[in-house]
């Protein structure tokens, strides 16, 4: 009775509801398959730009101790998604661990924010990708015109048809997205690695001296374009030396966004329990070894203060003239976006499908394909609208939206682990996070305080998009979900349906 007026949907049920006919995913994830996963949607064009941007503005060479420490405070959310996915190995994620911890209300919060996350952030990487095949047609000589490519462009033509291939990739099948992304990561992997190999061949031991440059007064920002925490306590950043390492490693943190995806296919996955811990924990190892790799070739080639801030890697190959690796950079970023769209659209799609079998958005949206076992109506609209957002909308301002959604999520899962330990202390845990509560505190007080460190102008686009989630979950969700009459009626009907189907 008090999980009902709590509306805390139970472990069980949640798991009860994967076995629905209508609703049912095929299982056919490995770890192997979600480590893929995620790799392809972690490394972006973060690996390519992040390292040069950071090193020259921020840390100087010592921006690999930077992404060490941007990796550690990922591995600390990576323990709590670890925990809550072996324990509820259910379609939505951070949706889904905080319905069965902390409630309904909180769940819609955490959904609706996840939609600005991935939705938002498939749209600005296709833009982003539009760009990158411009660029590479530019080089061969056939670029595109700017008003229907690039960042810039009236309609952004590439970046709808790449969010549409995609969409269809995903509608047919798991199993095919998880083939074409192994093929797409095997490309950008062998483009970073040749990066590494041929950088390693032409480093200098001069340019890594001194590594950690003496610290500077930063520039501090005003208005809203300034962080968070500088508006709320005058706190102005600093540069090089230990703090500007610090400060670093919120840049970069954000190449690491992504991970928390492979949680979103548990659901597909063949043994869940054991299998995404590894993907999740793989990914992220994979991803961390290859980010100080690059960081350490870039500015061993050419010296941190004479680093471009937008093409790093491109332009220190042609310090050293090198100049065709620059093509090759451009293969691999188009490659490495590609995944991020198609894997950030499978996010978002099981986030709504979680949502929708719930009834806290129409059901109807949830039907699963009987052929190909994917949630083939909500992943066509998610595809749709990802491409009218990406080919009509100036949308590069909204970019950091989808870092701030990202780390509030961090947030509500660390704490859900705290919770679910102490509400269920029973449940079967095959991975648990060690020493809780401090690691699962330390993980969230980690988040908020990269979160604090973004715009304050990013916050009021935050909170005003959570205000419009509260008034759709007020007039829709709270009164169709499993915990109202309505909803009750509804999940009724749908069985007894069901039942004379069968």
């Amino acid at each position: 009775m008090a999980a009902n007026k709590a509306r805390v949907k139970s472990v069980e049920e949640s798991i009860r509801d994967t076995e629905e006919p209508d609703h049912q995913l095929k299982k056919n994830l490995s770890a192997l398959d979600l480590t893929v996963f995620g790799v392809g949607v972690i490394i972006g064009t973060g690996i390519f730009v992040l390292t040069g941007e950071a090193a020259k503005t921020t840390a100087g060479p010592a921006v690999a101790i930077s992404f060490v420490i941007a990796g550690l405070v990922c591995a600390l959310a990576a323990l709590c998604y670890a925990e809550l996915a072996s324990t509820v190995p259910v379609a939505g994620s951070a949706y889904t661990f905080s319905y069965a911890t902390m409630g309904e209300a909180v769940a819609w919060i955490i959904g609706w924010d996840l939609t600005l996350e991935l939705a938002l952030g498939a749209a600005t990487v296709s833009v982003g990708w539009s760009g990158y095949l411009n660029q590479l047609l530019g080089d061969l000589g056939i670029p595109l015109s700017t008003s229907i490519a690039g960042e810039d462009a009236t309609v952004n033509i590439p970046a709808m048809l790449i969010a549409l291939l995609m969409t269809g990739v995903l509608v047919l099948g798991i199993k095919l997205s998880s083939r074409v992304t192994s093929i797409i990561v095997g490309i950008k992997l062998v483009v970073v690695a040749l990066v590494i190999v041929v950088g390693v061949f032409n480093l200098t031991k001069s340019n890594y001296s001194p590594f950690i440059p003496p610290a500077e007064s930063g520039e501090s920002e005003g208005g809203l374009a300034a962080p968070l925490i500088q508006v709320i306590a005058g706190f102005t950043p600093s540069t090089f030396g230990v703090g500007g390492i610090i400060a670093a490693a919120a840049l970069v943190f954000f190449a690491f966004i992504g991970f928390d995806i492979v949680a979103t296919a548990a659901e597909e996955t063949k043994n869940p329990q054991r299998d995404l811990p590894r993907g999740i924990f793989g990914s992220l190892a994979i991803c961390t070894l290859l980010y100080v790799a690059v960081s350490l070739v870039v500015v061993g080639m050419q010296k941190y203060s004479e680093l471009s801030v937008t093409a790093p890697l491109a332009d220190a190959f042609r310090s050293v003239g090198l100049s065709f690796v620059s093509s090759l950079i451009s293969v691999g970023a188009l490659a490495g976006l590609t995944s991020v769209v198609m894997i950030l659209m499978l996010g978002q799609s099981r986030v709504l499908f979680a949502m929708s079998r719930d009834h806290l958005l129409p059901p109807a949206m949830a039907k699963v394909h009987p052929k190909y076992g994917t949630p083939y109506r909500i992943t066509i609209g998610t595809g749709i609208v990802v491409a009218l957002l990406a080919g009509f909308f100036p949308i590069s301002e909204l970019a950091e939206l989808v870092n701030i959604g990202t780390l509030f999520a961090f947030v509500l899962v660390s704490i859900g682990v705290v919770v679910l330990r102490r509400t269920r202390p029973e449940l079967d845990r095959p991975f648990r996070v060690p020493l809780v509560p401090v690691l699962p505190i330390v993980s969230a007080l980690a988040s908020l305080w990269l979160m604090l460190n973004l715009p304050a102008e990013s916050w009021i686009r935050f909170v005003g998009w959570m205000v419009l989630g509260v008034v759709v979950y007020l007039a829709y969700g709270r009164r169709h979900s499993r915990f109202s009459a309505i909803g009750a009626a509804e999940r009724k009907a749908a069985g007894q349906q069901a039942g004379g189907e069968r």
